[in-house]
């Protein structure tokens, strides 16, 4: 039987929601012995340690029980997606608008395909990102625009930056 990610994931979506949880992302790696089921979970007010042993608990159990996981030997890792965390759906977007970003395309935008910005706004599948704040000088013929939009099925990978 090979991981059902789908299924794993619904079942972590109905134990998150219940504690007013997200689930942001799941991961499961590696074979044989040293295999890891990382979730990552968030909410508004952001997650604590108890949020994280509470759902441990609770998902960990489920998955043991409907013999979810092929091979039952894995570990089990929840946590927050840190300050770093990964944008990954139109939802992400809208939530973080006004938030510093890291982006990379899959096909280049005006000649490049790495990005660092602020995320002024996502609508309609395409987000603008201002460009003013970035470190690096913008490349001779790129134009001298500060604003970029961005087509969402264009991005490749996006995480926040953190702003100490």
């Amino acid at each position: 039987m090979a991981f059902d990610e789908d299924r794993v994931r619904g079942i972590a979506e109905r134990v998150a929601g219940s504690s007013g949880l997200e689930v942001v992302e799941i991961e499961f790696r590696g074979g044989g012995k040293s295999r890891m089921l990382r979730v990552f979970l968030d909410k508004p007010a952001g997650v604590t340690h108890e949020d994280c042993a509470q759902f441990s608990r609770e998902f960990g159990t489920i998955l043991d029980v409907e013999d979810v996981v092929p091979g039952g030997t894995y570990v089990l890792e929840v946590s927050s997606p840190g300050l770093d965390r990964k944008l990954n759906r139109a939802a992400d977007y809208e939530r973080f608008a006004g938030s510093k970003v890291k982006l990379m395309t899959r096909e280049p935008v005006n000649g490049n395909r790495h990005f660092e910005g602020r995320l002024e706004s996502f609508h309609d599948g395409r987000l603008t990102l201002d460009l003013s704040e970035a470190r690096r000088k913008p490349r001779p013929g790129a134009g001298s625009s500060q604003k970029l939009e961005i087509d969402l099925a264009n991005v490749e990978k996006a995480n926040l930056v953190p702003e100490l």
